[in-house]
């Protein structure tokens, strides 16, 4: 066990476990931010992204020992009132069906948009891909980032 101190949602937080046990557990069980989706546990469907400094990354397969200097955001900080300009296009769009890759779609689409504020389809589709929906709702998805790149 070691005590690692993260920035987590723009506040330290302090927690004690093993060194490898992937950021996702530390966010789920010890810091009740359940937000962030276990999906395949091996970083292919992206249920589990959040921002590590900005950038959209896969948190089962990220030891905790990799992430103590980073700024992490999770779907719960990326915005207080649910007002991110993405989240005002997914439900805009009537994106979510059951709901439960949404917080890994929102949380991609969110860092795409903040590294290119005007993406092409062909940017939309190669940044999400690999963000699997279960109800198939791509093109509402598309749709909603392109009117959330508009609303920035």
């Amino acid at each position: 066990m070691a005590n690692y101190t993260l920035q987590i949602n723009g506040t330290s937080q302090q927690v004690e476990v093993d060194p490898n046990t992937p950021l996702l557990w530390v966010l789920r069980d010890h810091l009740q931010l359940v937000g962030t989706k276990f999906g395949c546990g091996i970083a292919q469907c992206g249920a589990c992204t959040i921002h590590l400094n900005g950038n959209a990354v896969r948190s089962c397969q990220l030891p905790i020992s990799a992430v103590e200097e980073a700024s992490i955001t999770t779907i719960e900080g990326l915005s207080e009132e649910g007002d991110h300009p993405v989240q005002k296009a997914w439900v805009e769009h009537d994106v979510p069906q059951c709901g439960y890759c949404q917080a890994g779609q929102i949380m991609t689409a969110a860092a795409l948009l903040q590294q290119n504020p005007n993406p092409s389809d062909a940017d939309i589709e190669n940044a999400m891909n690999g963000n699997i929906c279960r109800c198939g709702t791509y093109l509402r998805i598309r749709a909603a980032v392109k009117t959330a790149s508009q609303n920035l």
